[in-house]
């Protein structure tokens, strides 16, 4: 059991950053609204997680003009691909294991 969870990523335990994670395992590429439309989360609270998943190293952000507006997207690293598949892999043996238990 110890071994999955040392596995578990303290980065991923909040419902944002598993939202956030989630979605760039499946886009390739998505803007800050998006997110903010598809998790429900307010422009800060969303701002914050994203900035502790770029500072782990687990996305990436480019900020850019379309027209006159500001956009930022973000885009999952391979390293922060990697956390997160190894994150659910130990959830899941988390879950197998106490299923089994019972």
């Amino acid at each position: 059991m110890k071994d999955y969870l040392e596995n578990i990523n303290k980065a991923f335990e909040s419902r944002a950053r598993l939202g956030i994670m989630s979605v760039l395992m499946v886009e390739e590429r998505v803007d800050f609204n998006t997110l903010k439309e598809t998790l429900q989360l307010t422009d800060g609270n969303l701002a914050s997680h994203l900035r502790a998943l770029e500072e782990a190293e687990y996305l990436r952000v480019e900020k850019q003009f379309v027209g006159r507006k500001p956009n930022t997207t973000y885009q999952a690293t391979d390293g922060g691909r990697e956390a997160f598949k190894s994150h659910l892999d130990a959830l899941e043996q988390l879950i197998l294991n106490n299923r089994n238990g019972s």
